[in-house]
């Protein structure tokens, strides 16, 4: 059985600025729908993405701001920051993990250590594969992370 994502639903507070901020990352705008007073739907793809993300008025009771760690793949870290800066959006410099972003644990398998890992300025020094990222946020504080791949890993 597939199982794709499909929709991440982000809490906002401000959907038109919202969808501004969107527009100017570069996501393309599928749908802006308000069929009544207490529902509008917000819509948008990422270039190159099957997953898309929806936010709007009575779309989510979470806290606006409370997604973090919503991964976007490239195949170039630095040209991804040079086009976001260009587009006004407020990036982090390029970084690397100086341990990995994975690491292994009992049973198999393998565990984002999330925040607190030490970042080292400028892209992985071998631009291995998963090992380049740089992170921004929306107006409201939800987080995004860029991550540089270049070969996926098998079965990826």
């Amino acid at each position: 059985m597939d199982l794709k994502l499909e929709v991440i639903v982000l809490p906002v507070s401000d959907v038109d600025r919202a969808k501004a901020f969107y527009e100017a990352v570069g996501f393309r705008l599928d749908v802006d729908y308000t069929p009544s007073d207490d529902l509008r739907v917000v819509h948008f793809t990422p270039p190159g993405s099957e997953c898309s993300i929806l936010f709007g008025e009575g779309m989510t009771p979470a806290a606006p701001g409370s997604l973090q760690g919503l991964y976007l793949i490239v195949t170039d870290i630095e040209e991804a920051h040079a086009e976001l800066t260009s587009r006004g959006i407020e990036v982090t410099k390029v970084f690397h993990d100086a341990g990995g972003l994975f690491h292994g644990h009992e049973g198999g398998g393998a565990v984002h250590h999330g925040t607190g890992q030490e970042r080292l300025a400028g892209a992985h020094p071998d631009r291995a594969s998963y090992g380049s990222y740089l992170t921004f946020s929306d107006p409201d504080g939800n987080g995004w992370v860029l991550q540089e791949v270049t070969q996926r890993a098998p079965g990826r």
